[in-house]
């Protein structure tokens, strides 16, 4: 009899929070296709988040705020968030972990290329810093937002974001270079 208590113990403990939840560990979101490693279909419907950026413009090396945010009170418990160009399916940039409920992930063997749920806590918004690299295109973030085991929205899109052309900038994207004209009357 107590052999059998302590396989139910281990069952229950083991195969529980994955049924009853979001899944605590081994839960990922592929970084190219944007799935995550479940079988289930993505919604169709409009995503109740959305994707805010501080800025419209960069340079390299410009730090943009990006945030993901329910819309309602809906809340989601995992995400998967990249900068990808617009014609382009791999992440470009590196993100700087700054939210405790966020961390960073490898893809495509770039370290922090892509930022994800550091826990299955249900979350109403996550806010993190993406570094610009050298020589990038027109791009967006996008991401794939998971509410519960059933409920997930693939290829949430922010904005799109445009390199200047500049080449003095200081860290808020905005140039530094002055204009002068000369007036000969």
């Amino acid at each position: 009899m107590r052999r059998h208590s302590c396989f139910i113990f281990l069952f229950c403990g083991i195969f529980l929070p994955g049924i009853l939840g979001f899944p605590q560990t081994n839960t990922s979101i592929d970084c190219d296709s944007l799935l995550p490693n479940y079988e289930a279909e993505p919604q169709t419907s409009a995503p109740p988040y959305i994707i805010a950026v501080s800025f419209d413009n960069f340079e390299p090396g410009n730090e943009i705020q990006v945030t993901l945010e329910a819309l309602q009170d809906v809340g989601f418990k995992g995400f998967n968030l990249q900068a990808r160009e617009i014609e382009g399916d791999v992440p470009v940039g590196t993100f700087k972990i700054t939210d405790p409920n966020t961390k960073g992930l490898e893809c495509h063997n770039m370290t922090n290329s892509a930022v994800s749920h550091a826990n299955s806590n249900v979350k109403q918004k996550v806010t993190t810093t993406w570094l610009a690299p050298q020589d990038v295109k027109d791009l967006q973030f996008i991401a794939t937002v998971v509410q519960d085991l059933d409920k997930f929205w693939v290829g949430i899109q922010s904005k799109t974001l445009t390199p200047m052309r500049s080449e003095s900038v200081n860290g808020t994207g905005k140039s530094k270079r002055k204009v002068c004209f000369k007036c000969i009357c």
